[in-house]
């Protein structure tokens, strides 16, 4: 089950300033500030397990995103804006730096 681009716009709207999400086969990828901090996958909120939201989200509560993929922290308190910009400011620091876009050869 795909995520709804409704559940999308709703999380979109809870989450604070400077993210941003990006469709990548039916789901989402959530950006803040450029870095990837979480998937929306099959209308849940999964943010990357860095020690910072382990801290936030106790008990962890630990959901695969797709078949194949790393284990995500899911996040349930969706409604708390101000829950979830704590959680974000908390994480950023410890999230991957973004990937270098690679340059395109000459044609």
């Amino acid at each position: 089950m795909a995520t709804s681009r409704a559940y999308m716009e709703f999380i979109l709207d809870q989450l604070p300033e400077g993210c941003r999400a990006r469709s990548m086969m039916g789901e989402y990828l959530v950006y803040y500030r450029d870095k990837v901090a979480a998937n929306l996958c099959d209308d849940r909120l999964l943010v990357k397990p860095v020690p910072a939201a382990l801290e936030l989200l106790d008990p962890p509560v630990w959901a695969v995103p797709y078949e194949g993929a790393r284990e995500m922290l899911l996040v349930e308190n969706v409604e708390d804006r101000d829950f979830l910009a704590r959680l974000m400011d908390a994480i950023y620091p410890q999230l991957p730096p973004p990937k270098p876009k690679k340059k395109r050869s000459p044609a």
